[in-house]
């Protein structure tokens, strides 16, 4: 396992902030919400009125839940913790203003990737969605092997054109718009460690008549 540059994570972190406060979001789930990085970042800024984070793992959910509680944007009741997974169905998180999936996606087993796309973009349909991943064409810089991985619980880590394929695809499909960009040092050939794809809900044709 590679152990990227300290900074870099808190740079993903603020990156995604950015954007979905720019998005005008003031309600945010945070998907596969490990630890609380996000969360916490999310609470310090009076400017998010409801942050929601759902994990699978009952133990980084404890550590969030740890993380975070002498916050005082916890104790005025902005946070709620759900323990479960962002591919199956949540009808009481349908609709939030904004989500995000902060190096989740390449957890899934490839096999998954379809049920996790209806769970999420057809069926929570977050108005925003920032999602980041690695860009496996920067680990040489790092050192690694052909076929090594970033981390032992990766099921795989895309190049930009595989992430860009699959993000386009997904956005078709589901009626959004997609913006690809990346966090990290840039390298002339190789881009940058990690990639951020920004999905946008496109505004719903009017009916007939209206």
């Amino acid at each position: 396992m590679h152990l990227e540059a300290p900074d870099l994570h808190q740079q993903r972190l603020t990156r995604v902030v950015q954007l979905i406060k720019a998005g005008g979001a003031s309600r945010v789930l945070d998907l596969g919400c490990g630890s609380g990085g996000l969360l916490q970042y999310l609470l310090r800024d009076p400017h998010f009125e409801r942050v929601v984070g759902l994990e699978l793992s009952g133990e980084l959910l404890a550590q969030a839940k740890l993380r975070l509680e002498d916050l005082p944007a916890v104790t005025a009741g902005r946070l709620e913790l759900i323990c479960g997974s962002y591919a199956d169905p949540h009808p009481s998180l349908v609709g939030f203003e904004a989500a995000a999936m902060v190096e989740t996606i390449e957890h899934v087993p490839p096999e998954g990737l379809s049920k996790v796309e209806r769970a999420i973009f057809a069926g929570l349909r977050p108005a925003l969605l920032v999602m980041t991943t690695p860009n496996r064409e920067y680990n040489p810089l790092y050192d690694m092997g052909p076929g090594e991985l970033r981390d032992p619980d990766h099921k795989f880590e895309w190049d930009r054109a595989r992430f860009r394929d699959w993000a386009q695809g997904v956005a078709r499909r589901n009626g959004y718009r997609v913006r690809l960009s990346g966090v990290g040092e840039m390298h002339s050939h190789l881009g940058q460690p990690t990639q951020v794809a920004t999905f946008a809900l496109a505004e719903e044709p009017s009916p007939a008549g209206a």
